[in-house]
């Protein structure tokens, strides 16, 4: 446990690290012994820390099952940030999603890359309220990269986010889908390839 006489800067070095050592035991443990299998005493004690000190960090071990909300967008906002200004505004997003979600392909619990499928009923439910919230957000941050003239900005911004979120939505129901198929996936990484389908019917509806 971090200690409260710590300077503040090692005080939030080790919160985070508590933090990291709770989702990857959680998520081996998951693979393991399946979502129901795990308890919070279980993730707790990979982690070596007690099951008081876990819910200070998580409310349930449901909140496992995503990566953190907050982190993501940070990622999303700052790679958004770096795409160049002049952009088309559907490819800085594309591109911004696919660089945000590499930090977390190997940590994340869900169902999504995972075929933990126990927890699939769980999770589609914290899946839809996020995927709300964040589409909220990711409008704004498109709104500020459309030129001041731009016609009925602020829909086609919300159209664009929408458009780019209901693509990654589009690849977690078609993964899971195959896997209940036991279909094998070959080829290109789904959400890549599937951005680049989004692009080409954008494309085709250009003159």
């Amino acid at each position: 446990m971090p200690s409260e006489n710590a300077p503040a800067g090692l005080r939030e070095r080790k919160k985070e690290e508590t933090r990291r050592l709770l989702r990857e035991g959680a998520a081996r443990l998951f693979r393991e012994h399946g979502f129901e299998g795990t308890t919070v005493a279980d993730i707790a004690a990979c982690a070596n820390v007690s099951v008081r000190t876990f819910f200070r960090y998580f409310d349930s071990k449901e909140a496992l099952l995503l990566p953190d909300g907050i982190q993501v967008f940070a990622h999303v906002e700052d790679a958004l940030a770096g795409r160049p200004a002049g952009e088309e505004p559907l490819d800085a997003v594309c591109s911004a999603l696919l660089a945000a979600a590499e930090p977390f392909a190997a940590s994340t619990l869900t169902a999504l890359g995972h075929p933990l499928e126990d927890i699939e009923n769980v999770v589609t439910g914290r899946l839809v309220q996020a995927f709300s919230e964040f589409e909220e957000r990711l409008t704004v941050l498109v709104r500020r990269r459309l030129p001041a003239d731009t016609p009925d900005a602020d829909l086609r911004a919300a159209v664009i986010a929408g458009a780019a979120l209901s693509t990654v939505r589009a690849v977690l129901r078609t993964r899971r889908a195959r896997r209940a198929s036991g279909i094998t996936e070959t080829g290109p990484a789904p959400l890549p390839r599937a951005f680049e389908i989004l692009r080409e019917i954008g494309s085709a509806g250009r003159p």
